[in-house]
């Protein structure tokens, strides 16, 4: 699936529970855009897990000319919960599309709170709630659905569409996939949200019922 294949937004944002692989998505997702001609910058506002995050793809993302905007303790041992000003960027420059990287579940979506009012404001958005049906917490779309509400309540963004990308990192198979999907639908009618695409690496991409975003796993990601 292109991305030409549904209407993008100028702010897109990838938020969902922990290992639910929204930051690997972004990075893919941001490097469809720019394939297709965009110019795209991608903003880290992750502030909780320094382990696996968009900085790691910053060498892919700087060769596709994409600008990446990250907390300067990214990667490193220095546990300091603060975002640079430079964040805003991405938000009032509207001749660029944005794409945020949100930390996981509500502790790491207060950090949006700061920057919702100017994203509410343009009301040219997309908040993508990403769910991995296969991880404890959210292996229901009840469970998922709680997870989603938590979100919306620190970041103060409605989510407006979600994404399947569930998986079980190098153990995925194609019915790994299939099998969610019952669940992604279900919490699709739940919320009221169109559920916008299935995501899953490239290697089962040709097992996998459409539409289907394939992705290229971040070198960090197992």
């Amino acid at each position: 699936m292109r991305l030409t294949e549904f209407p993008h937004r100028r702010v897109t944002l990838f938020a969902g529970h922990y290992g639910s692989g929204k930051t690997n998505l972004a990075v893919n997702y941001a490097l469809a855009l720019r394939e297709s001609g965009e110019s795209v910058t991608v903003a880290d506002m992750d502030i909780v897990n320094p382990y696996f995050r968009t900085k790691d793809s910053a060498e892919v993302l700087d060769a596709a000319g994409i600008r990446l905007i990250s907390p300067a303790f990214a990667n490193s041992n220095v546990d300091l919960p603060a975002l640079p000003a430079a964040l805003y960027l991405p938000i009032v420059e509207r001749d660029t599309l944005a794409v945020l990287d949100i930390g996981g579940d509500d502790r790491g979506a207060y950090a949006l709170g700061r920057y919702a009012p100017d994203i509410l404001a343009e009301g040219d958005f997309e908040m993508i709630f990403v769910v991995n049906f296969c991880r404890p917490l959210t292996k229901t779309a009840e469970d998922a659905l709680g997870v989603m509400r938590e979100i919306e309540a620190a970041g103060g963004i409605p989510f407006t569409a979600i994404v399947n990308n569930s998986n079980l990192g190098a153990e995925t198979t194609p019915e790994t996939v299939r099998a969610t999907r019952e669940r992604a639908e279900v919490l699709s009618r739940l919320s009221g949200l169109p559920l916008l695409f299935t995501s899953a690496e490239a290697r089962i991409a040709d097992a996998v019922p459409e539409p289907l975003f394939a992705l290229t796993l971040q070198k960090k990601y197992f």
